[in-house]
């Protein structure tokens, strides 16, 4: 594989996007399709993913088949169906319902920094994931999810805390996401090595 840069995502093969804003070192697995997405620095997703609508931060890791921000059929209305939305490909006469289409893209799913999304995962919109949650596999999450949180089940529910709060705190207020690309790459002895708690004493001052 080529090595990722900060210019241009790398896109594998029958990648579809639309309204996409990419940071640096981002990678898109093959047959994801993406549509009004904007997604962190160091994020990646896996093949076969679908993220519609959603805010992703950094350093975001999504297995393969996770779909992000499924959007909504009209539930309160005479019909589920699409051909009074998309009506103009049904009928030469008649525009397809923007309105509709607007409220969609408004219920976005947002993500903080250094989160892990497990394979098939689902995250419904207006879903927010803490910083350094952690969605279990096959999980299908519809409310928030607190920072450094792993979730699980159908609908997700809290499993444990991935660092205890006090941690979690710290590493929130140290950011470590926002560091420079030179800087990783002088502390990567330190990531691979060091417990989170080592990690923040070293690094906190």
């Amino acid at each position: 594989m080529a090595r990722l840069t900060a210019d241009k995502p790398f896109l594998h093969e029958d990648v579809t996007v639309h309204d996409v804003t990419y940071g640096g070192f981002v990678e898109i697995g093959r047959g994801t399709r993406m549509s009004n997405v904007v997604m962190g620095d160091y994020s990646y997703c896996d093949r076969y993913c679908d993220i519609a609508n959603a805010r992703i931060g950094k350093f975001s890791n999504i297995a393969s088949f996770v779909r992000i921000g499924a959007t909504d059929h009209p539930m309160e209305k005479a019909s589920l169906h699409h051909f009074h939305y998309r009506s103009d490909d049904y009928w030469d006469d008649v525009a397809a319902d923007l309105d509709w289409f607007a409220h969609r893209a408004s219920r976005l799913a947002e993500f903080g920094h250094d989160t892990w999304i497990g394979h098939n995962a689902q995250i419904k919109p207006e879903v927010t994931l803490g910083h350094g949650a952690v969605v279990a596999s096959g999980a299908v999450v519809t409310t928030d999810v607190a920072p450094y949180t792993i979730v699980a089940g159908i609908p997700a529910r809290p499993v444990r805390d991935r660092l205890d709060a006090e941690t979690a705190d710290r590493m929130t207020k140290l950011a470590w996401w926002n560091w420079d690309h030179d800087t990783l790459r002088s502390r990567l002895k330190d990531f691979r090595s060091m417990t989170a708690a080592a990690f923040l004493d070293k690094y906190e001052a």
